[in-house]
């Protein structure tokens, strides 16, 4: 799963951009200009990811972009624990059940599904291959955002 979801930019009356993102009602942000929206978006839909993890929901699926829309990408660390996170869910594992799957706390299980906790790549990879789950790293041209 590509953790990229589509935003809409919407001038306000008083001149900011609003970032909406359709998949992500709560994500909301806004800027006073374009550029400075864009920022702040990748960290609105953060927050609001976070939220459907402390609220126990799913991690809605992006949908595709669409003409006029831009992407907003999720940082490589937060897209490892949302994937770690929604596995387990679909999986039904709890957090003490994967960490003896991996052999670790459920203490160290709930800062691996922090995403404001910076974990070490190797746990998280990990964590994800004991959820039949690998990391495939794709770069693209800046463009493609």
């Amino acid at each position: 799963m590509i953790y990229a979801y589509p935003v809409n930019f919407i001038q306000d009356e008083n001149g900011t951009i609003i970032a909406q993102f359709p998949d992500v009602p709560e994500a909301i942000t806004v800027g006073k200009d374009k550029d400075n929206a864009f920022e702040w978006a990748q960290d609105a839909i953060v927050v609001a990811l976070s939220g459907y993890m402390d609220e126990k929901k799913d991690i809605p699926k992006p949908s595709e972009c669409k003409k006029g829309q831009s992407i907003v990408i999720i940082p490589p660390l937060e897209s490892m624990k949302l994937a770690i996170y929604q596995s387990m869910r679909e999986q039904g594992i709890t957090q003490v059940a994967l960490g003896k799957r991996i052999g670790i706390d459920s203490r160290q299980i709930r800062r691996i599904l922090d995403l404001n906790h910076n974990t070490a790549i190797p746990h998280l990879i990990r964590t994800l291959k004991s959820l039949g789950k690998s990391l495939v790293i794709d770069i693209k041209d800046a463009a493609f955002v």
